[in-house]
């Protein structure tokens, strides 16, 4: 388990839910995750695989919903997410123009494990997403190989580093050192315990709209850089959403919409040329990708039960992306451009978050 200090090792704690045992979007039950890093001078990109279980995910698919909150952005595969509501491959997150190779990658993983595809049954839907990080990385020389798609896929574990690693190496967030970041909470209904959890690639904000635990934590640093720079609020965040609560594609759309709350109270106005994404799965029902006979049966809670989980995802996504911000390190990359790490800039200018 990573031991680099976490936003609660602050003193900052997010919400009124109790998170998971990790704190981490593979507290939900068979959630795996995988990152690969490639960090060495331009190179500042990588690739995260997220593995909605562990069994046959072609035959076993996981019911899906996607929710764009601003589409600038190049994801794959959400058409056919929103069409039929289920996610049948791992879920690939790397940089923009490296989106091709990595759904390639997931395509031949694919084919490797299910020999029928395109052959007695039908093709199959990489999901890929990305965030731009041309900033810190020389991003045309497409550093991320099919190589690199299927190791991360391959060592997908309960535990992982967040910060400057996988698909976060080179991303910024509030004109920071952003990166990846996650947490989980635990939702209790009817005598039973469920689990929402939350991975985020962050890549967007302006330092002086930076909140942390309700304090412009942003407008301090900003004030005591006395920068001149010019910011702007543009680059894009994905969020991937695990949970084993019973829900149908319509009710986890309403909870994914929700994550929404937690960007916002973090400090983002959703700016126009940041692409928001948001892709979510549950993993209590598995929908079988041949039919079988009788009828199929979901289960679902009511809607008066779904208040829980909104503030799960609201939670869950604020922890998130504070975690990524303050585990994420600082680096040099293109062309010597570089971004200051949140924990450096609180060690230099003694400020503490839990007051």
């Amino acid at each position: 388990m990573n031991k680099t200090k976490r936003i609660k090792d602050y003193g900052v704690d997010i919400g009124h839910l109790r998170a998971g045992k990790n704190n981490l979007i593979t507290d939900v039950p068979g959630v795996t995750v995988g990152q690969v890093t490639l960090s060495d001078k331009q190179m500042q990109t990588g690739v995260t695989a997220i593995l909605p279980h562990q069994g046959d995910l072609f035959h076993e698919k996981v019911i899906s919903s996607a929710y764009v909150v601003n589409g600038f952005g190049k994801t794959m595969g959400l058409v056919q997410v929103e069409e039929m509501g289920t996610i049948e491959t791992p879920i690939v997150l790397t940089n923009t123009l490296n989106i091709g190779t990595a759904a390639d990658a997931v395509i031949d993983y694919m084919l490797s494990r299910t020999p029928e595809i395109g052959r007695t049954t039908g093709t199959v839907n990489p999901i890929v997403g990305e965030c731009n990080d041309m900033f810190l990385n020389d991003i045309r020389e497409r550093y991320v190989t099919k190589e690199h798609v299927t190791a991360a896929i391959n060592q997908a574990s309960d535990v992982f580093k967040e910060g400057t690693e996988g698909a976060g190496t080179g991303m910024l967030c509030y004109s920071l050192k952003g990166g990846v970041g996650s947490s989980s909470r635990l939702i209790e209904l009817q005598d039973k315990t469920y689990t929402l959890g939350v991975y985020v690639v962050t890549n967007f904000g302006a330092l002086h709209d930076l909140m942390i635990g309700g304090r412009s934590i942003g407008k301090d640093l900003h004030n005591k850089l006395k920068t001149s720079e010019d910011e702007k609020d543009k680059g894009s965040v994905m969020i991937i959403a695990a949970t084993d609560l019973p829900v149908t594609e319509r009710q986890l759309n309403r909870i994914l919409k929700r994550s929404v709350t937690g960007l916002s109270r973090t400090g983002s106005i959703i700016a126009n040329g940041s692409g928001e994404i948001v892709i979510g799965f549950s993993t209590a029902t598995k929908i079988p990708h041949n039919k079988t006979d009788g009828l199929q049966n979901i289960l679902s809670i009511h809607e008066e039960d779904l208040d829980t989980a909104f503030r799960a995802i609201g939670e869950a996504t604020e922890e998130a992306v504070l975690n990524s911000l303050i585990t994420a390190r600082h680096v040099v990359g293109r062309n010597g451009n570089e971004k200051p790490a949140l924990r450096d800039l609180l060690h230099k200018f003694s400020i503490e978050l839990n007051k």
